[in-house]
């Protein structure tokens, strides 16, 4: 297994199409092997993988990516090795009464080949999970690592190549023209995860070869603070969710809507939650430092742009002495207006907007306006209030009374909607996306349809007044 320049992709497509064609979908005992040696591969180098990560970040605490990463991706792998014989097995379905005498069944198919496409910013888990899945539904798997975490990249493409066969499971390395000639590819199904704008121009890719897309983007995630809850609770869960792998998280809080009455209370809490978080502020060891220099840029960029238009920038804590310039102080912008691109572009960074509200129907509002985002946050304890958020708002996932936390549940679907991505993996779902549903219907040797063929008679006309009465 090696990385291949673009010219070089179309072979390993063919080399792995003609692999599938030749040995057939794997049993149920071959597609549980290769999740238990993925498995033991990830264990077995825990400190490898931490290091790696660190080291294409800067910094980035071991803890936050065992915890986020490794064992995340262990538990999905250990989901699906446990429900695998229980996915894999035929669906019975209902038979219409004029068919009766036979019988009908779904049997979930692999698909073939599938591409993936990883993004850098949880390098680890964004790139196994789409494998691993893929995997456990028993296809081959073209895998493309982000040119922005090369350390890692080397190491899983050491891994993974001890592992399998390049005809099972191919790992490509490479810029942007690589990405794009990767999703131009004829696959059976593709899976990319990263930016709306990357992802509209995959999709596009995709098209010329109608090949089916999962994909996992992002957009403005929300969080709404009910009225009068108690915001030290509701702060350390969006301290959390907004600094975990210094903000750089697809379904991380993007900005917060607080009652104009808990706003103050709001403030002062929030920056009380990040100085017991990160007691040295952006120098402390479990701080994660924005990954380059250009996403560093372009983050100080849209705060500039809130501040040329008038909007309060309040970093939090004072910089430490001998501090990286790529650990960004976490963030707080007031006053954001429309024309201010920090309104209308992920933040992906450190950065928090936080917006006032008089109503939950103004709250609501203001999240139904926007693109539909990856994910939803409501701090609110009352059961009517949560009701009316989860049906007055359309959104990816939910977590209520926490952040994140959706995305640690093996058995919920994660995926986004609308701008926020297409179709979903994880759980049940995942296999389903990344397997073909095929439809079995075996005739009986009594068949009743065979009183609707010609020449048509009285039987005929009694079947069809039953049928359409």
């Amino acid at each position: 297994m090696t990385s291949e320049p673009a010219v070089n992709l179309a072979p390993l497509l063919t080399a792995q199409r003609a692999a599938y064609r030749r040995d057939g979908a794997p049993s149920l005992a071959e597609r549980r092997a290769d999740l238990s040696r993925l498995r033991a591969a990830l264990i077995e180098s825990r400190t490898r993988l931490e290091e790696a990560i660190n080291a294409d970040f800067g910094h980035r605490s071991r803890h936050e990516t065992s915890i986020m990463e490794l064992g995340s991706t262990i538990s999905g792998i250990d989901y699906l090795h446990k429900r695998l014989r229980r996915m894999m097995r035929p669906e019975k379905r209902h038979v219409a009464i004029h068919l009766q005498f036979g019988s009908a069944r779904v049997e979930y198919q692999p698909l073939g080949v599938v591409g993936v496409m990883a993004p850098w910013n949880y390098p680890l888990v964004l790139a196994l999970m789409p494998l691993a899945t893929a995997l456990a539904a028993g296809n081959r798997v073209m895998l493309k690592l982000s040119e922005f975490t090369p350390t890692i990249n080397a190491l899983l493409e050491e891994l993974l190549g001890a592992l399998f066969s390049a005809e099972q499971v191919a790992v490509v390395n490479g810029d942007a023209a690589v990405g794009a000639a990767f999703s131009a590819l004829p696959f059976d199904h593709l899976v990319f995860t990263g930016s709306t704008a990357v992802g509209r121009k995959v999709m596009q890719a995709a098209s010329k070869h109608l090949v089916p897309v999962t994909l996992e983007l992002g957009g403005k995630s929300p969080v709404i603070v009910e009225k009068g809850h108690p915001l030290d609770h509701a702060c350390t869960g969006i301290v959390f969710g907004k600094l975990v792998s210094g903000g750089q998280t697809c379904i991380a809080p993007d900005y917060a809507l607080v009652h104009e009455d808990d706003l103050a209370g709001f403030l002062t809490r929030y920056e009380a939650a990040v100085a017991a978080a990160y007691p040295d502020g952006p120098a402390s060891e479990d701080y994660t430092w924005v990954i380059n220099d250009r996403h560093l840029a372009r983050l100080n960029g849209l705060l500039e742009d809130a501040r040329t238009k008038g909007a309060t920038v309040r970093e939090i804590g004072r910089e430490a002495p001998g501090a990286n310039p790529r650990a960004m102080r976490p963030t707080v912008v007031l006053g954001v207006t429309d024309d201010m691109t920090i309104a209308h572009e992920e933040i992906f960074g450190p950065i928090l907007l936080v917006f006032p509200y008089r109503t939950l129907d103004e709250a609501i509002d203001f999240v139904e306006a926007l693109p539909r985002p990856l994910a939803l946050y409501y701090f609110g304890h009352d059961k009517a209030a949560q009701r009316q958020v989860l049906d007055g708002t359309t959104s990816g996932n939910v977590t209520i009374n926490g952040t994140l936390m959706h995305i640690a549940q093996d058995d919920l679907p994660f995926g986004g909607v609308g701008a926020s991505g297409i179709g979903a993996y994880h759980g049940i779902e995942g296999f389903r996306r990344l397997s073909h549903a095929k439809g079995i219907y075996v005739q009986g040797r009594c068949n009743v349809a065979t009183l609707l063929r010609p020449p048509f008679g009285r039987m005929a006309e009694w079947l069809l007044r039953f049928v359409l009465r």
